[in-house]
């Protein structure tokens, strides 16, 4: 038996937690920010070890949509688990996987015949749906986007390109995978404004086909409605709808990557619904279970059940447990409203950022996002990482994405008085800057991406 003392003794601060996490939790599964645990949550606020109050702004990378500490979800899983905590629906039948599924197929855009197929997670349901749209069409190929971060699995790193610790010392990832260029516009590789633009990213996948890549042996396209990681990135509604004609032009799938932006993020249940198009496969993750470990991919019936078992399946997906959880959630959002919620919060938000731009031009460059998904560019990398420190250290949650994004994705829940509460933390932070007030240490504190 270990000679430590108990974990009761021992971990009871901040600095103790996050010490030994880094002795015992291997380094790969960690983007550190700053040295903080957080012991619990309440709607958008955190506490940590020592009593601080945070506001949040990351919503545990959107997968908090509905807040933390939401005590109907608690009291649904404790319900659930005193009289079944899961048995694999792999093998059997429950009712709450099901009553979910139809809660789900009722929210995807066009008509109800669709099915669902649960993962765990996010990533997984990625590997999923890749299995899928091969086993339907029969084809090999597989089309993502320069930018695209779709997960951990070695089929979601495969037809991910973000971040090359990826895929060092992996060997070689699933074949046939082409990227391009994922519409920036504010960084438009072609140099054009959306008044000379002529979709001419969407040219290069065009090109591509006239030259050296078969349209009839690409199964899917995945696409990100809005490419998060990348920085929030809201693609050109023309572009998104062009896509989706040309994929169905060639039979090609349409598969849109919801992990982080589904349940309300962008002001719509699915951030697709912004573009008025319908996907042929859906998929989520993050929030779907209402605090617990969900994927899901949901589409077509056809397409779905493409697969006989056990091509996909796992022993605790779906499983009452989270079900429940979720579906308690689905009961919420409707109760509260909160997809409409971050339709007009995130207006609210995002124009207490432009007006902080205005105030600071020199220091915030753009300001973009669809709800409550939410992307801030600062002029640097150094001026970026001292900011989210110093707004850390004045209790405020938030993070960075890329070289100078800050990642602002707080939960539907959260309050107007916490969002200028927010902004104010955020002002004071950008004028210590300029005031030569923030050491350097936090360069060295914080990593992320």
């Amino acid at each position: 038996m270990s000679s430590l003392s108990t974990n009761k003794e021992r971990l009871s601060t901040s600095k103790e937690i996050c010490a030994r996490e880094s002795e015992v939790l291997a380094k790969t599964q960690k983007l550190p920010y700053c040295p903080i645990a957080f012991k619990s949550g309440k709607g958008a606020l955190l506490y940590d070890y020592e009593g601080k109050e945070y506001i949040d702004l990351l919503a545990s990378a959107s997968s908090a949509n509905i807040g933390h500490g939401n005590e109907e979800v608690a009291d649904a899983v404790r319900e659930q688990m005193a009289k079944l905590a899961q048995f694999s629906i792999v093998y059997f039948s429950c009712k709450e996987p099901v009553e979910y599924a139809e809660k789900l197929i009722e929210l995807y855009p066009g008509d109800n015949n669709k099915k669902v197929l649960f993962s765990t997670t996010g990533s997984e349901s990625i590997d999923a749906a890749i299995k899928l749209v091969k086993g339907y069409t029969g084809r090999n190929k597989i089309i993502s986007f320069n930018g695209a971060y779709h997960g951990s699995t070695f089929g979601a790193i495969s037809i991910s390109a973000i971040s090359l610790n990826m895929r060092r010392k992996m060997g070689a990832m699933i074949p046939d995978v082409h990227h391009f260029n994922y519409p920036v516009c504010i960084r438009c590789p072609y140099g054009k404004c959306e008044e000379s633009c002529n979709l001419e990213c969407l040219k290069e996948i065009e090109t591509a086909f006239s030259l050296y890549l078969p349209p009839e042996e690409v199964a899917a396209i995945f696409f990100e409605p809005i490419a998060g990681d990348a920085g929030i990135i809201v693609p050109p509604k023309k572009y998104v709808q062009a896509l989706h004609e040309l994929c169905k032009k060639h039979g090609i799938l349409f598969v849109v990557d919801e992990i982080q932006q589904a349940w309300g993020r962008s002001g719509k249940f699915f951030a697709i619904e912004n573009f008025d198009v319908e996907p042929d496969l859906i998929v989520m993750g993050k929030s779907s279970g209402g605090g617990l470990p969900m994927g899901i991919v949901m589409g077509k019936s056809e397409i779905m059940d493409s697969l006989d078992a056990p091509a996909h399946l796992f022993t605790m997906s779906g499983n009452s447990t989270v079900c429940a959880a979720a579906l308690k959630m689905l009961e919420i959002f409707e109760r509260e409203d909160l997809v409409e919620q971050s339709r007009v919060k995130g207006e609210y938000f995002k124009n207490k950022f432009l007006e902080l731009q205005k105030k600071y031009p020199e220091i915030i460059k753009d300001v973009r996002g669809l709800g409550l998904s939410i992307g801030v560019d600062l002029c640097d990398k150094n001026t970026t990482t001292k900011i989210i420190y110093e707004c850390q250290l004045n209790g405020l949650v938030l993070i960075s994405l890329g070289e100078s994004t800050l990642r602002v994705q707080p939960p539907l829940v959260i309050t107007y008085e916490q969002m200028d509460k927010s902004i104010e933390i955020i002002e004071q932070s950008i004028k210590d800057l300029i005031d030569g007030k923030i050491s350097d240490e936090a360069l060295s504190v914080i990593n992320g991406w």
